[in-house]
């Protein structure tokens, strides 16, 4: 009797510890200090070096008419493309070699360089050799939309375009359709894209310290991998209704087959 007894305890303390505990779902908490207290947190966002494969949006304004018609697409064609097609088709593509090719200055090389850096560049250019200063030109450089992909425990899976500046981690995810109830906060992987490689980044969410990290800002091409908790594993429910649920199946069937077994 005491080692059924035990048994059904064992059962009992299993479904208890599945439970996903409430800190383990809520973001942004203050662990280091009270909860009521202020706290202030400087933001890291470190510049986007541009890579291969990136579509850069350039626009070139100035007081002649005639060459900006060169270099700006006419607006006529691709009408009924979306936004992301039309960067597609009208932005400059970063080839294998790092350059974009531009009306009349042709190859230049961009790989590694900052938006803000590519737009002083085109601008000494353009000036040395195609427009004067009393042209006022004006050159915008922007990314054509920050693409990234979000995998794993989100509700919305797959790869995302927004014509933002600025993507934090959480506008990233929301976009996703935010985290399921058995996606694990603390572990969030950011696989990025560098010159030399792919690597790896982990962020809690679950702590107000992730806003300090440099990989807080989402970067063109990032990919978001969101774990399963074990909860999701085993089986045995998220909510604390729901593992109640299955442990009452499972003492059940537990106490009719010891019934069973010793009526034999």
């Amino acid at each position: 009797m005491k080692k059924r007894i035990l048994f059904l305890g064992l059962i009992l303390l299993m479904g208890l510890s599945s439970c996903i505990p409430h800190q383990d779902i809520i973001y942004l908490q203050n662990k280091e200090t009270a909860i009521d207290s202020v706290t202030n947190i400087n933001e890291v966002q470190k510049p986007y070096r541009v890579q291969v494969n990136d579509i850069l949006n350039i626009r070139i304004k100035s007081l002649d008419q005639k060459k900006n018609s060169i270099y700006n697409p006419a607006g006529e064609e691709n009408l009924g493309a979306n936004s992301a097609e039309r960067a597609y088709f009208d932005g400059f593509t970063v080839d294998l070699h790092g350059n974009i090719r531009i009306p009349i200055l042709g190859e230049i090389k961009v790989l590694g360089y900052t938006v803000e850096e590519i737009r002083k560049l085109l601008e000494k250019k353009l000036l040395d050799e195609e427009f004067t200063e009393n042209a006022y030109l004006f050159v915008t450089v922007k990314l054509a939309g920050l693409r990234y992909t979000a995998t794993g425990e989100v509700n919305s899976p797959g790869s995302q375009i927004l014509f933002q500046d600025r993507v934090n981690i959480f506008e990233a995810i929301a976009n996703s359709g935010e985290i399921t109830d058995v996606g694990n906060r603390k572990e969030v992987m950011i696989i990025r894209q560098y010159p030399q490689g792919q690597k790896i980044h982990r962020l809690d969410l679950t702590d107000l310290n992730v806003m300090k990290s440099p990989y807080y800002y989402v970067q063109h091409n990032d990919m978001i991998y969101v774990k399963p908790l074990k909860q999701k594993v085993w089986g045995t429910g998220v909510t604390g209704r729901e593992t109640f649920t299955t442990l009452v199946t499972i003492l059940g069937f537990v106490t009719t087959t010891i019934l069973l077994i010793d009526r034999l």
